[in-house]
């Protein structure tokens, strides 16, 4: 549980204060509702973005997000089928999506909780492993 906390904590550092991140108080929200656009953005190698951005940005979301998948199913037995996980984990993840959009500490992006439930998924999967390797 200490554990789950801790990484909580420095995870809604991460999404809301750290890497660089500043508070854009003017224009409007920024987000993108469109599945796969940022995806596919990263994968345009004549965009300008440097290759080490676009690992981080992709592998970042979904390693970020993987101790969810192993921790949360032993926390919380209710947690143990997938589906609930994967149910529960979006709830939150769109919860802190919205948040960083609405405090204009970031953005939305459909994409993003994409590949935070890949971590999710990623981390369950993981957990798995360790279970049937011990039996």
């Amino acid at each position: 549980m200490i554990l789950f906390i801790g990484y909580s904590a420095a995870l809604v550092y991460w999404m809301f204060l750290g890497f660089g991140r500043t508070v854009h108080t003017e224009g409007p929200f920024r987000y993108n509702l469109e599945l796969f656009r940022t995806i596919r953005l990263y994968f345009d190698l004549e965009n300008g973005v440097s290759v080490t951005g676009r690992v981080i940005n992709i592998l970042g979301n979904v390693i970020v997000f993987a101790p969810f998948g192993f921790l949360l199913p032993l926390l919380k037995r209710n947690l143990h089928a997938v589906i609930r996980l994967l149910v529960v984990s979006a709830a939150g993840i769109l919860l802190l999506e919205t948040m960083q959009m609405l405090l204009r500490a970031g953005s939305f992006d459909i994409d993003d909780v994409l590949l935070n439930l890949v971590g999710v998924l990623s981390g369950y999967i993981l957990l798995r492993i360790v279970y049937f390797r011990r039996k």
